[in-house]
């Protein structure tokens, strides 16, 4: 069986509704809770390895089908190969950030953007900045959180830019995005996220600067 016919033999019936309503029932689902979808992929992970460029027809394969864990199959795909990732796969990212949008798939992509800013630098001067002024909130939310595991390489300017731009969004992801950044960032310099929510206090939502002040 290929891995789609595998996850389809393990549908799971008393699942689906619950794992459907815990995403808001916005899509349907096998059943297939992720421990065992690791298990039941392990096999065709270790084939994705080999894998010396991205096979974007297979991630919009899984994209295409209805029930969630196929999209959810396409992050782990990804996550295979995420060295395989160059700017020239922008395109398909933005694509995929932007469809099917929820949480779940969405921030999966902050590593992967992450990972290519960090190899290429121009990034930030050419998508970045595209996204953070984007109407799509999704796309908003990457740009803002994709450096929660840059530490030290932070660019403090470029997420001031994010956040600045965006208090004004009163969209939940956004605001939940912009205090999960400076929560993170919290962890490897205080002082900073210190002054800078006392300096932006008024423009921040009270969930952003709730979210921020965590370990400050």
């Amino acid at each position: 069986m290929d891995v789609f016919e595998t996850l389809y033999a393990a549908k799971n019936e008393k699942n689906i509704a619950p794992m459907a309503a815990y995403m808001k029932n916005k899509f349907p689902y096998l059943g297939i809770k992720t421990p065992e979808r690791r298990v039941l992929t392990k096999s065709f992970v270790k084939e994705w390895k080999k894998d010396v460029k991205v096979d974007w027809e297979f991630v919009w394969k899984c994209y295409g089908l209805p029930e969630r864990e196929f999209q959810y199959l396409s992050m782990a795909y990804l996550e295979t190969v995420r060295k395989c990732l160059t700017p020239d796969d922008i395109g398909h990212i933005e694509k995929l950030i932007t469809t099917k949008s929820w949480w779940d798939t969405v921030d999966s992509f902050e590593s992967f953007v992450g990972d290519l800013v960090l190899r290429y630098p121009k990034l930030k001067q050419t998508l970045i900045p595209r996204w953070i002024e984007s109407e799509n909130i999704w796309l908003k939310r990457v740009s803002i959180i994709y450096q929660l595991r840059f530490k030290d390489k932070t660019d403090t300017d470029v997420l001031s830019r994010a956040i600045m731009e965006n208090t004004e969004t009163k969209e939940f992801f956004v605001d939940k995005a912009i205090g999960w950044a400076l929560r993170e960032y919290s962890k490897t310099n205080k002082d900073w996220v210190r002054r800078f929510v006392d300096k932006n206090r008024e423009a921040l939502s009270s969930l952003s600067v709730r979210e921020a002040s965590k370990y400050i």
